[in-house]
Parts: structure tokens; C-alpha cells; sequence
């Protein structure tokens, strides 16, 4: 019964962008970029962002995305349906005559079959009941192999209560050109200065105290929205 293999492997495919998501949680990234990323390799999309930077300058990162790549580019979900389909009855005469169709009629109520039970599916991996069970399984399969550690960003920065990662662009004219981290005081405003990206490429982690502010800089700052609002006078756009 080929439809049913093809249910069954649009639910191993499901299984391998979560556990290529969740393995990528496990190395810092939070669920929104490693869920993402992970849909990106195994089904080849390639988009092209600063979170995929992320995951090249990444050794460990860079070996899950490197296997979601292989698993989806061979063919995984094909070998799958060959290896299934071989296993299984190939006669459908007792679906056909469940419907009471024919011809074109037939056709598209199959389609329509097909298409519903990958929206249930679909929706059953999205419960967040069932993302609980599932990361449960695989964070304390992966830890055992000590290559990924059970960690992200969310976590280490308790993003909630109004708490969030932001990035700041310096404009020519804004009141900051010019000035020091010391000078400006944002720690004594509740924000967090967590790294410089300049102009030319050049990006500065964790900047020291004497670090210079410039024109057309990217300020990575932590605090509560309202205080970043306050202490720099912009429009937030979250990282």
C-alpha cells in the first residue's frame, strides 16, 4: 500500500528536521533559528542569512548541518519509500472500493486524502506536547555522545519579561557617534553591551569599557526593550 509508505516517510522526514532542530538547540542556537535551519539543509532550500553564518563558524554545528544536507540531498526519503513499499501489499483494490468515485472523481479524492493526513501529521509534530517528548528523547540521546551540550540562548538569557537581544545601527548623526561605553553609561540604564559589528566587518566581542562608538556601527545590546528603547533612542529590531 504505497500511500501508506508515503505517510510513513513524511513522518521520518518530520523525525530528522527535529532532531537535526533540536541538536542545533543543544550547541546555543535558539528554537526559532535551529528549527529553520534545520528545514533549510535537509530539504535543500539554501537560504542564505547571518544565522547560516552562524552555523559554518561552527565545527559542531556545521557537522549536524552537514548530515541534515547528506540525509536529505541522497534521496533518504525515497530509499525509504522503496525499502516500504517493498515490505508492504501493493494492492489497493480495497481502497478503491471504499470509494465511491470514479474515474477523475477518484483521483482527486485520493489527493485530497494525501493532503489532509500530512496537515494532521504536520499539526501532530507541532503540539507542544509532542515537541516536549520528542526533544526530551533526543537531547538524552545526543548528550550521551558528549558532542552537543543542552544549551541555548533563550536559556542562558532568560529572553522574557519584556528581556530580549536587540541590534542597534548607529547612524552619522546619532548622539553616540564619538562617545566611549564608558562615557554613555548604558550598564548603569540596565543595558548590556554584548558586541560591536563595524562598518568594515570588523566585530568586537564583548567590548571593553574604552570601546569607541562609530558611525554605521551594529550594537548587539541585552536589556529590557523599554530600557534599550530609552538609553539609545531607536526602533528595536530583535536579534
Amino acid at each position: 500500500m504505497p500511500i501508506f509508505a508515503f505517510f510513513i516517510i513524511v513522518v521520518i522526514a518530520l523525525l530528522v528536521v527535529r532532531i537535526g532542530a533540536t541538536a542545533l538547540m543543544m550547541t546555543g542556537l535558539s528554537r526559532d533559528v535551529a528549527e529553520f535551519q534545520a528545514i533549510s539543509c535537509f530539504f535543500g532550500v539554501g537560504f542564505t542569512t547571518t544565522e547560516a553564518e552562524m552555523i559554518v563558524g561552527h565545527p559542531t554545528r556545521r557537522r549536524i548541518a552537514s548530515h541534515l544536507i547528506i540525509a536529505g540531498n541522497i534521496g533518504l526519503t525515497s530509499a525509504l519509500s522503496t525499502v516500504i513499499i517493498t515490505f508492504v501489499d501493493n494492492d489497493q483494490n480495497w481502497l478503491d472500493d471504499m470509494i465511491p468515485l470514479e474515474g477523475s472523481g477518484k483521483i482527486f479524492f485520493k489527493f485530497g486524502m494525501m493532503l489532509l493526513a500530512i496537515l494532521i501529521i504536520g499539526g501532530i509534530f507541532r503540539l507542544q506536547l509532542v515537541k516536549k517528548i520528542l526533544e526530551a528523547g533526543i537531547k538524552a540521546s545526543l548528550a550521551k555522545f558528549h558532542k552537543v551540550r543542552a544549551m541555548d540562548y533563550e536559556t542562558v538569557l532568560r529572553s522574557s519579561d519584556g528581556y530580549a537581544v536587540i541590534q542597534v545601527d548607529i547612524e552619522p548623526d546619532h548622539s553616540l557617534v564619538g562617545r566611549t561605553l564608558a562615557g554613555i553609561e548604558l550598564s548603569e540604564q540596565g543595558v548590556l553591551v554584548l558586541g560591536i559589528r563595524r562598518s568594515n566587518g570588523q566585530y568586537i566581542g564583548a567590548p571593553h569599557s574604552t570601546t569607541q562608538i562609530l558611525e554605521e556601527d551594529l550594537l548587539t545590546v541585552y536589556g529590557k526593550e523599554e530600557d534599550v528603547f530609552k538609553a539609545l533612542d531607536f526602533y528595536p529590531n530583535k536579534a
